[in-house]
């Protein structure tokens, strides 16, 4: 043997060697002259995630799939006809058959002659070495039987190489990774990567969304370049953020076996493939191999047009903190989005006036393009009552996923016109919410994006009085975008008192991210003075805005020195926060803090004993795997002992999100003229007043004044009537979710989301000068109520997976302050009232001429409870309330 012959061989060896080593199989292809016969299964289940509920829907399916080569061109492209034949299909049983269904056999479903002959008409794909190029059919097929055979067509589609790679089957276009094994392949999809067209939505604010954890493997036998088997399995777990127990669990399997292969006509000689299409039957439309989008009809769903036959009767006024006025809400915002303009428009004018809110309210929340249209037509700005416009423009700013339309909207009714000044400010901060929420769904660039950033802009280069500039930084808060954080420090920096304190505030709003440091060298001055005095309240919200994002070693040791030279009541008020901080496991300083108090320069008696009543609270209401809510509370008072500033905040966090549901500040200026004190050297001296200013959802509101000036206090205190101020009152829509999953079978799985929230909350706040009493009370009432729907949508079979959640709170929170003692006395009580609770789980399933919906459910009520938030506290309060029930 020649030597190049030789080592020739050898190489040739070698490279084999190193081929089966790896596990590389041949090169995949259908022989030609060769019928393959598969048998394919399918298993697609639908079942509730809580407990006890009904159970779920289940679907499976049989068929023998004929697969067929009828061309092949030198570039190893390949022709393919595959047929389904022989499909049988069944569900499950129903639940009166047997205890639990175990035992009865499957129901078979009844196919209609329509749907077995087009599942028995051929598709075509072009396939190159096990990757299908292009899909061939009926482009007039139902959307349904289409989507099935395009799940076939997906478990042909593999490499027989391992590596990664993006692939585009029934889920989408998604990456892949393959790994082989002798004759095995095994092919793990991420379907998080998935693109397709975007049908669906979900709320801006990811708390009020679900968490969707999926996951694909398919597993290949391959032996002599033929496909022997294949299993498919696939997992979807999609449950709401805030409660993982209502959910959905989905799972899908699909097995080809190889049974099988038999002779068949010799393929034809035809110069390209589509030459050998023109030779097939059937239909062969290029098809796209991604599934199409499915829409469910609805039989049941209310209709406006059947409602206004009726309106006339319908007038009852409902408390809208209680359950059945969120699901009335609930379904007025789905019979919106199926209405017409002209229907809409008639229920606007032919709503009463207890109720005309509430229908604005859900026209807003539907935001379909008739429900804007007819609000557009309905609502004048020169003429309607402000409260409605308020109502308009608040429902617009809590909006879930506000659109481009509803920003043009708003944006078109302020224009150019003279308004209310509560509504001129009520639609800034408006403006703000809706322009926050657009950028965080990437619509930055849109027009009417830019328009309502110029307008809140111009809107502060153009204000003339401090409240005009303030409401408009407010606004800024709201929007939350990066580009304005320069504005706002320069307003932080060189304005007055109030401005500079609505600016910080503005800036406590961007997440730590944000918080460059040029931010935080901006307030190092403000809170040290390093180029003017700032007023107390500032320097305090400065240092948290240094302590709560990703907070410096020597920031917080310099705040702590700082309190040495501080005011009493500031530096207890600072140091209650530092330690407040240290008992939170989710504060971002308390690592920092815990290293700190080791150090015992710091951590002394002379730093940790200043005698005030300030305080800053903060401490867990509620805890679960998935969501922690706390309750914080901060006290500030002057020298003398009136108190200065309360902020009473209700946040949630959950999956490293956070949300603030509910802050309600609550402040008095220009008291120490009143008690008899002077203003500190370099502090302005500012006007008797007191206001009170909310953030609900994320969503700054217009703040309240309560009084200013010191006529207007004593014409309150004369004239008041003891009832409480409404800081906001109406109907919230939280969760609104819709999205479409794909299966790799070629079913479809809808989730669909709606959370409603009824929320009734007012303030009061009563000074007796006579007795040197303050009392100070936040009621909050409210409903929820969540529809959670899972629908599976196939060819023979329909199911729907539905919980129903409801639920009742009324939460009072009440200060009482008694001047004349010495010291202070202060009462803070926190009570929750007994929450009822209800949910329903509901399993639909509908065949052919039959359907069965099976239902379960529980209720009950979490106790009514009163917070003990410290033993001074409690102490204080024995003494007061006891004095008071002997007066």
């Amino acid at each position: 043997m020649a030597p190049q012959v030789f080592w020739c061989s050898i190489s040739l060896l070698c490279c084999s060697f190193l081929s089966t080593a790896k596990g590389d199989p041949q090169a995949l292809s259908f022989p030609p002259g060769r019928q393959y016969q598969y048998r394919y299964a399918l298993a697609v289940r639908l079942d509730p995630v809580a407990e006890p509920s009904p159970r779920g829907g289940w679907l499976q399916a049989e068929a023998l799939l004929g697969v067929r080569r009828l061309w092949r061109d030198p570039g190893r492209e390949e022709l393919l006809r595959v047929q389904i034949q022989d499909l049988k299909a069944r569900q499950q049983p129903e639940e009166a058959k047997g205890q639990d269904g175990a035992g009865s056999p499957p129901a078979e479903i009844a196919l209609s002659p329509e749907a077995q002959a087009e599942l028995q008409q051929p598709i075509f794909i072009s396939w190159s070495s096990g990757k299908v190029k292009a899909l061939y059919g009926d482009e007039t097929e139902g959307a349904l039987i289409s989507n099935l055979k395009r799940g076939i067509v997906s478990l042909l589609q593999l490499q027989p190489h391992a590596g990664t790679t993006v692939e585009e089957d029934a889920s989408g276009s998604c990456q892949v990774t393959y790994a082989v094994s002798n004759h095995s392949i095994t092919k793990t999809k991420d379907l998080l990567s998935c693109t397709k067209p975007k049908l669906g939505f979900t709320s801006v604010n990811k708390i009020f969304g679900v968490q969707w954890q999926p996951t694909s493997r398919s597993q290949y036998v391959v032996k002599d370049g033929v496909l022997q088997s294949v299993l498919a399995e696939e997992s979807h777990m999609v449950a709401l953020a805030l409660r993982s127990t209502t959910g959905v669990k989905i799972s899908s399997r699909q097995q080809l076996e190889l049974v099988s292969s038999s002779p068949a006509p010799e393929e034809e000689a035809r110069r390209s493939l589509e030459d050998a299409l023109v030779g097939t039957d059937g239909q062969h439309q290029s098809l796209g191999t991604a599934s199409l989008p499915f829409r469910r009809g609805c039989t049941h769903c209310p209709s406006l047009v059947a409602y206004l036959k009726t309106f006339d009767g319908q007038r009852a006024k409902r408390d809208i903190s209680q359950a059945a006025a969120a699901w009335r809400f609930q379904r007025f915002i789905q019979m919106l989005r199926g209405a017409k303009r002209r229907d809409v428009l008639q229920l606007l004018k032919r709503a009463p006036e207890e109720m005309l809110p509430f229908v604005v309210e859900a026209a807003v929340a539907a935001q379909s393009v008739a429900s804007l249209a007819a609000l557009s037509d309905f609502l004048d700005f020169s003429k309607e009552p402000k409260s409605l416009l308020q109502t308009f423009l608040y429902a617009a700013a809590f909006s879930p996923r506000p659109s481009k339309e509803l920003l043009r909207l708003v944006l078109d009714k302020l224009d150019g016109k003279q308004l209310a000044p509560e509504v001129r400010e009520t639609g800034a901060v408006a403006l703000g919410s809706l322009v926050g929420k657009l950028c965080r769904q990437r619509l930055r660039g849109l027009q009417e994006v830019e328009r309502g950033v110029e307008a809140i802009l111009a809107g502060l280069r153009g204000a003339k009085e401090e409240p005009e500039a303030v409401i408009h930084l407010l606004a800024l808060g709201n929007a939350v975008l990066p580009e304005t954080i320069p504005i706002l420090l320069e307003h932080a920096e060189e304005g007055p008192a109030a401005i500079s304190a609505a600016a910080i505030s503005a800036l406590r709003r961007f997440p730590a991210r944000h918080i460059s440091s040029e931010v935080k060298r901006a307030m190092r001055r403000i809170f040290h003075e390093k180029r003017k005095s700032y007023e107390k309240t500032c320097r305090l919200a400065a240092a948290e805005i240094l302590l709560d994002s990703q907070p410096l070693l020597m920031d917080v040791i310099n705040i702590l020195l700082a309190t040495g030279e501080m005011e009493t009541e500031t530096a207890t008020f600072l140091l209650h926060k530092v330690q407040s901080s240290l008992r939170a496991d989710h504060h971002p300083a308390r690592k920092i803090m815990k290293d700190i108090m080791g150090d015992s320069q710091i951590n002394n008696y002379h730093h940790f004993s200043k005698a005030g009543i300030s305080s800053s609270f903060l401490g867990p209401l509620t805890a679960s795997e998935d969501l922690l809510s706390t309750f914080g509370l901060d006290l500030l008072f002057l020298e003398g002992g009136f108190l200065r500033k309360s902020v009473s905040d209700f946040s949630l966090f959950s999956h490293d999100r956070q949300l603030r549901a509910a802050q309600v500040t609550i402040e008095a200026q220009g008291m120490e003229s009143m008690l008899g004190e002077s203003v500190l050297e370099g502090e302005e001296e500012t006007e008797l007043k007191a206001g009170m200013s909310a953030v609900f959802f994320d969503v700054q509101l217009r703040p309240i004044v309560f009084f200013q000036g010191y006529a207007d206090l004593m014409a309150k205190v004369l004239l008041s009537s003891g009832e409480p101020t409404s800081v906001v009152k109406g109907n919230l829509l939280l969760m609104d979710h819709h999205q479409v999953i794909p299966l790799q079978s070629g079913l479809q799985v809808v989730v669909k989301v709606l959370g409603g929230l009824g929320l009734d909350i007012s303030a009061n706040m009563d000074v007796n000068i006579w007795e040197q009493e303050l009392k100070t009370s936040i009621h909050t009432r409210g409903s929820l109520a969540i529809d959670f729907q899972a629908e599976l949508d196939a060819p023979f079979l329909q199911t729907t997976v539905r919980s129903q959640t409801e639920a009742d709170s009324s939460i009072h929170f009440d200060t009482f302050l008694r001047f004349s003692s010495s010291p202070v006395l202060m009462c803070l009580q926190l009570r929750e009232e007994q929450v009822p609770y209800r949910e329903i789980f509901t399993v639909s399933r509908s065949a052919g001429n039959q359907s069965s919906t099976a239902r379960k459910g529980r209720q009950g009520a979490v106790p009514s409870r009163e917070l003990a938030l410290h033993r001074d506290n409690s102490r204080a309060c024995s003494l007061l309330l006891a004095a008071e029930k002997e007066a």
